[in-house]
């Protein structure tokens, strides 16, 4: 049985995964998931997709704030980028669906130095307003630019057929989410135990020291940006998959405070937490629908109307009650739990 977590080379420091069960664990619950399209109805599959498509985008913004500790509140410009990269190369010029997805990472990637390199100097509140504009510069060009963008008309999507596998029923789209959702856990895990992301860690812990170790701050600043902007086009081009339709108004910017919800709800700079938040955020609207049109269907219909105001509400109640009662999110609250559970009955 494990009675602590002490590592004793840098061999054991770096490894991804040191504990057996967690492996044992992490393969049943992709064998679950796996299995999830054959015993799921549509219904519940539509949320197991969002989940997924979600957790790459969190994932994402996770190297940037979690990781880096630089804020973003225009991640939706990153994601709607993608989007409509995948939609403009697959729909409109009819390219391969895999180089489709190449441009909805390429294309944010690029638009991250826009907004990246006069960022540098920046930080906290002042980086968060800057990356805010930037969402909504970004939609005023999609609009603009009629002739690639279709401007307000948006852009009809199809599910994707690469290598004559159809990803055009939900099974078989949700097991399209489901690889790029552990591509990107596994990258983002190994980015965080590499070099470059404990120069990520070190820059978020204290700048100026890490400057004093002769960490170029800029260089990777701009790194984590295009990193996380890739990973974030990518969530965007699969949501815009799942919408059947890119357009400016299907991104709205309550995505960007869901983001960074789910960041906090699941513990910031770790890659867990991203996908605990994720699994609590997405839920919760649905969660807390059932719970109330049991006592009248008045207030389920309530959450019908005005879905978007009652989402918002519930993030923010959700942010504010975390930050006050358990700051590091579900994955301080999962560590709190195992120390009680191996030291007891001692209190250390």
């Amino acid at each position: 049985m494990r009675t602590g977590d002490f590592k004793q080379t840098y061999g054991e420091l770096v490894t991804l995964v040191d504990s057996p069960p967690v492996w044992l664990w992490s393969a049943l619950l992709v064998a679950g998931l796996i299995a999830a399209p054959f015993v799921l109805n549509s219904y519940a599959l539509s949320f197991l997709m969002i989940i997924m498509i979600t957790v790459v985008g969190a994932l994402g913004l996770n190297i940037l704030t979690g990781y880096t500790g630089l804020i973003s509140l225009g991640h939706v410009g990153f994601l709607v980028t993608g989007a409509y990269a995948y939609a403009v190369l697959v729909s409109k010029y009819q390219m391969h669906p895999l180089v489709g997805f190449l441009g909805a990472g390429v294309v944010p990637a690029l638009a991250s130095l826009i907004v990246g390199a006069p960022s540098l100097r920046l930080k906290g509140l002042y980086l968060a307003i800057t990356t805010l504009a930037f969402s909504f510069i970004i939609n005023t060009v999609i609009l603009e630019a009629r002739w690639l963008t279709n401007g307000a008309r948006g852009i009809s999507v199809q599910r994707p057929e690469i290598f004559g596998l159809s990803f055009e029923g939900d099974a078989a789209f949700t097991y399209l989410c489901l690889g790029f959702a552990v591509f990107t856990l596994f990258a983002t895990l190994n980015i965080r135990r590499s070099r470059v992301g404990r120069a990520f860690v070190a820059i978020r812990d204290n700048d100026t020291a890490a400057r004093v170790m002769g960490i170029n701050l800029h260089a990777y600043k701009l790194f984590a940006f295009v990193t996380s902007a890739f990973i974030t086009g990518l969530s965007g081009a699969l949501y815009g998959i799942y919408l059947s339709f890119v357009s400016v108004e299907g991104f709205p910017f309550l995505l960007s405070i869901e983001a960074l919800a789910i960041l906090i709800v699941g513990g910031l700079g770790s890659a867990l937490g991203a996908v605990l938040g994720t699994i609590l955020i997405v839920l919760l609207p649905e969660a807390t629908r059932l719970v109330f049109s049991l006592f009248s269907a008045q207030m389920d219909a309530m959450f019908t109307t005005g879905a978007q105001e009652l989402k918002s509400m519930l993030y923010g109640l959700v942010i504010i009650m975390f930050l006050r009662f358990q700051p590091r999110g579900l994955v301080g609250a999962w560590h709190d739990i195992r120390r009680i559970w191996v030291n007891w009955p001692l209190r250390y």
